[in-house]
């Protein structure tokens, strides 16, 4: 199979940054992907840091018809659900997500980067993540459970080959904050009725309420997904980085449409107490096609 870029299964790392950025007004798009590719090579993510880079969906077909997938665009339009519910669109043209062990080599790389992008690109947004308890998300529940392992997930996660950017994958970047007070006000059986899962193993309930969360993001009915999510934020104000790979957008695009009620308007209880601030999809090319777009003449 086609290489993808290795940081989207590096699993285990403990410090986690996301960097959003836009292209300069007036600047060439070729140059804009060909500074981000050049970031792989060795004198950038030096210190064992993981580098995941993602490009706008239609940037990324403009420069590179050849290797865009079919049929992917951008989060262009809010989702908008049940009760005026609202999930965000904030796309940007390039996600630069940075994993490693150590926070301190994380904040000089992401720097670099920052640095080496400033002619062509501008830094939107940027947020800091960590694991919590191994593999908790803030509300207290293991998150991911139906994750599949790391030999199914490329199966999952990547394009297949002989189709267009064999090797890449589909991105979902979403931040969520939690209404802290709100959730921890709950019982933890509250809270289990909401999830649809035991707090303490994660077991799904035998019955469930059909707006559980279980129920809302269905893999058996929208298709499997790759999930990388970590918590942000501060002790009075956090959340979760949704970090979501899969091969076919349309999974992606159904559990988000799903879980806001726009089809049956039945709204994922979650929701209630989490809300998600920004939105994107990027595509995520294999490390390949990136080394040949890091080596075109500007």
């Amino acid at each position: 199979m086609t290489s993808p870029q290795s940081g989207i299964f590096a699993l285990g790392t403990s410090s986690h940054a996301y960097l959003e950025l836009d292209a300069r007004p007036g600047a060439d798009g070729r140059d804009v992907v060909r500074l981000v590719a050049s970031l792989h090579e060795p004198r950038t993510t030096i210190g064992g840091v993981n580098l995941v880079v993602g490009f706008r969906p239609e940037m990324w077909r403009a420069i590179a018809p050849g290797d865009a997938p079919a049929h992917v665009s951008g989060f262009n339009s809010d989702v908008v659900g049940a009760d005026g519910f609202v999930m965000p669109a904030t796309q940007h043209d390039v996600v630069i997500w940075l994993s490693g062990s150590a926070y301190d080599v994380l904040f000089d790389t992401a720097k670099s980067v920052i640095a080496a992008l400033s002619e062509v690109a501008t830094l939107a947004t940027e947020t800091a993540s960590w694991p919590y308890q191994h593999d908790r998300d803030l509300t207290g529940f293991i998150d991911g459970t139906e994750n599949p392992s790391l030999t199914e997930a490329p199966e999952i996660a990547l394009l297949p080959e002989g189709s267009p950017c064999a090797g890449g994958s589909i991105l979902l970047l979403q931040r969520w904050a939690h209404d802290q007070d709100a959730w921890e006000a709950l019982s933890i059986a509250e809270q289990e009725a909401i999830m649809g899962r035991a707090k303490s193993d994660s077991t799904e309930l035998d019955a469930k309420a059909n707006n559980s969360h279980v129920n809302s993001t269905d893999q058996d009915r929208f298709g499997k997904i790759f999930r990388r999510n970590m918590p942000y934020g501060t002790i009075t104000s956090h959340g979760t980085m949704f970090v979501g790979f899969s091969a076919e957008q349309g999974r992606l695009s159904a559990m988000l449409e799903s879980m806001a009620g726009v089809h049956d308007g039945i709204r994922d209880a979650l929701t209630r107490y989490a809300r998600p601030v920004t939105g994107a999809y990027y595509v995520v090319p294999s490390t390949p096609v990136l080394r040949r777009r890091s080596s075109e003449s500007p």
